[in-house]
Formats: structure tokens, sequence, C-alpha cells
């Protein structure tokens, strides 16, 4: 138990490593000040394999990291990537948790899309002229051209993303032995097992 505590702990934090990585190396400029960085891919694989807490304290790790290290916005900052991320990251966990199936992962991902265009479109009203210095009005205006827009895109590469690397990430995090098999439950269907596309 208490090595499998420790390789958990392991691969959360090169999960949360990967993800620092990512968002300050690849900055894909998009729609105007705005910048795609794919650090929530990652961070949506680790609440796939563990769970939504677990997403949350990777997202938290990566996000107190980056307010000390590269960003310019501080707090305010940090607790705008903390609620995008989650919003997306920790509510596909939590879809895919219930329904470990493929068709679980598209439904969670596909909520968690949904779910961080609309929080963030609410915070963005809220927290970009604090934190930017833009009128309100001029940031109410940006929200149906600058910000749905550039969420959308971003939920939608995040998702496709994902989808695309979670299979062989596990199977290399499986033969790394950081990630155990899953094992069918005796009340388990084995067609039910054989659908899933989660490791654990």
């Amino acid at each position: 138990m208490k090595d499998a505590r420790t390789k958990k702990m392991v691969t959360m934090a090169m999960l949360a490593a990967l993800s620092y990585l990512l968002m300050v190396f690849v900055r894909i400029p998009m729609i105007s000040f705005l910048k795609y960085e794919p650090k929530d891919v990652i961070i949506a694989l680790g609440g796939f394999i563990f769970g939504p807490v677990e997403a949350f304290l990777i997202s938290l790790a990566v996000s107190i990291v980056e307010m000390f290290t590269v960003s310019d916005t501080g707090w305010i900052g940090a607790v705008m990537n903390l609620v995008s991320t989650c919003s997306f990251a920790c509510t596909a966990a939590l879809i895919y948790q219930k329904n470990r199936t493929q068709k679980g992962a598209v439904i969670g991902l596909g909520v968690g899309v949904v779910t961080m265009i609309i929080v963030m479109m609410l915070w963005n009203y809220l927290l970009t002229p604090i934190y930017m210095g833009y009128p309100r009005e001029a940031v109410a205006a940006m929200l149906p051209t600058v910000f749905f827009p550039f969420n959308l895109i971003k939920g939608l590469l995040n998702a496709v993303i994902l989808i695309l690397i979670y299979k062989p990430v596990v199977r290399g995090l499986r033969k790394a032995k950081l990630v155990p098999a899953r094992e069918i439950t005796p009340t388990q269907p084995v067609e039910t097992a054989s659908a899933e596309v989660d490791p654990e």
C-alpha cells in the first residue's frame, strides 16, 4: 500500500512538472492577447488516471509554481488559471470516474469544455478588469468575440489531444510500473471491463 502511494505521488509530481514545462515552453498565440498552453491536457490526464481530487492538486501545484516563477499577474492570475483548469479537468475526470468507458470519456470531456466556457466567461467578466486594467464595458464587449471563441477552441484542442495521447501514455506508465493495471471486480461484467479505456 505504501509503495502504491509512493508511485502515485511520483506520477502526480511528474505530471505536474510536465504540465509546468508545457506552460512555459509551448505558448501558441491565438485570439487577441490570448495564448494556448497545452498544460490542461496533462492535468486532465492525471484526473482520468487518478480522479478529480488529484487533478485539482496537480493544477494547484502548477498554478502556485507558475505564480512565483513566470507569471506577472500575481494571485489573481493564479486563481484564474486554477479555475480555468479545474472547470475543465476536474469536471471531465469526475464524469469519467463514474463511467470509465470511451463514451464516458467523451461525455466527460464535452461537459468539461462547456463548463470551462461558462465559468471563464463569468470569471473574465469579473476579474479581467481588475488584473488587466480594462474597463468592464470593454471586457463585456470582448466576451462573445474574444473569450468565448478562445475558450471553445482551447477546450476542443485539450479534449482532442487528450483522447489521442491517453492510451499510449497510460501504457507507458504501466510498463514503468507507475500505474497498476486495473483489476476486474467479481461483480463487473467482462464486456464492460473490455470497453474501458482507463488503465487503473
